[in-house]
């Protein structure tokens, strides 16, 4: 591990269990705002729901970013959605490309997932304490676990070009501080709800909703400025998706 004492400070691990991890053991110990954990492979990367997060060496991006907020624990969730928007800016201005965010989480091209978040919190007495936001891109060509073969892309791949994994990575940073600090400006996505909605490979498309009590489908109609989704039902009716699993007709197999 080598440590980057520019502020704020960004470590730089070979091989890490999972940057969201050691950023919440970081930011445990006192690490700042700001402060950035990144690895060049993980032995236990994580996705949403507690799926594993498939984590080779040499090939991609894998970072957590800490920040401490002074908004409400309620207004955290809204950072996974700041952080897409981020992402999908930061992508297109290293290389071109023009990534789409599914709600809420993943960037796609072309149908395709090439970057996952995860958003952790820290509450102690009904105060944020500091949220990790991790974020795994793909970015060299690669052979894809099978589950994963007909659903995944790089960045290379997409682009047909070497993508320089460090500009890249300072491209998303630079575009998440913008996009934190309007957020942090306005208390809402209002700021940013047009354009996230632009982004939004599930705007006005079929979704199936997978809630525990069940499932319901309807057309999605964008966000609303605290980032639920807006899902219009079969009578007219509009339903806000504030958890749940959302599948998109067309993307990852769901037809």
């Amino acid at each position: 591990m080598k440590t980057d004492q520019a502020m704020p400070p960004r470590y730089v691990y070979g091989s890490l269990d999972s940057t969201n991890e050691e950023a919440k053991r970081l930011a445990a110990q006192g690490a700042p705002h700001g402060t950035v954990v990144t690895a060049d492979m993980q032995t236990a990367g994580k996705g949403r729901r507690g799926r594993s997060w498939v984590s080779p060496p040499g090939t991609n991006i894998y970072f957590t970013l800490i920040v401490r907020p002074e908004f409400a624990p309620e207004k955290a969730s809204m950072l996974t959605l700041v952080a897409a928007h981020a992402l999908t800016r930061g992508i297109a201005r290293e290389t071109g490309l023009a990534p789409g965010i599914k709600w809420p989480n993943d960037l796609v091209i072309d149908g395709k997932k090439v970057c996952g978040i995860l958003t952790e919190m820290s509450v102690e007495q009904g105060v944020i304490r500091h949220v990790v936001i991790g974020a795994g891109i793909n970015v060299r060509e690669q052979s894809f676990p099978a589950e994963l073969a007909d659903r995944a892309v790089s960045l290379d791949a997409a682009c047909g070009a070497r993508v320089d994994r460090e500009r890249l990575l300072d491209a998303v940073l630079e575009a998440f501080k913008e996009d934190y600090e309007e957020f942090c400006r306005t208390g809402s996505l209002a700021s940013i709800r047009d354009s996230y909605d632009r982004l939004l490979v599930n705007r006005d498309r079929e979704v199936c909703v997978l809630e525990p009590g069940g499932e319901y489908r309807g057309i999605s109609r964008g966000i609303t400025d605290t980032g639920e989704l807006r899902v219009e039902l079969p009578d007219g009716r509009i339903r806000l998706v504030f958890a749940g699993e959302v599948s998109v007709r067309g993307i990852y197999g769901y037809v």
